[in-house]
């Protein structure tokens, strides 16, 4: 693996600092308080930066999808935030991902709410 470069970097520090002030916000206003700051200019290459840091720092899912929403708008890809629940069966989970980067567990959860991507 080869070192990160500077823009690789910058984009982990600006995913830890986001990460950090959506946690805060999401506690203090809720859902519509959370507001998750545009990226510096950076080149797509250094999302490496950005995984990294959302893959090794602890984070809920909506609070990584909502990071990961800001990277990606910023970089010309607009996609919504679904917040979904499962069946009505057991305990009350949620989940919350990118549209257009589902993961594995999305296909069980009904859609309840949807964050629009910003327009930069």
């Amino acid at each position: 693996m080869t070192a990160p470069d500077l823009a690789t970097l910058r984009a982990a520090l600006w995913t830890h600092r986001a990460l950090r002030r959506t946690k805060r916000e999401l506690a203090e206003h809720g859902l519509g308080g959370a507001h998750v700051s545009p990226p510096p200019p950076l080149p797509p290459h250094a999302r490496r930066g950005v995984m990294a840091i959302i893959r090794r720092k602890p984070n809920t899912c909506l609070e990584r999808a909502l990071v990961l929403q800001r990277w990606e708008a910023s970089h010309g890809a607009q996609s919504d935030v679904v917040i979904g629940v499962p069946g009505r069966n057991g305990d009350f989970v949620a989940h919350a991902w990118l549209e257009h980067m589902p993961d594995a567990q999305v296909a069980s959860y009904h859609e309840l709410h949807r964050i629009p991507a910003p327009v930069d």
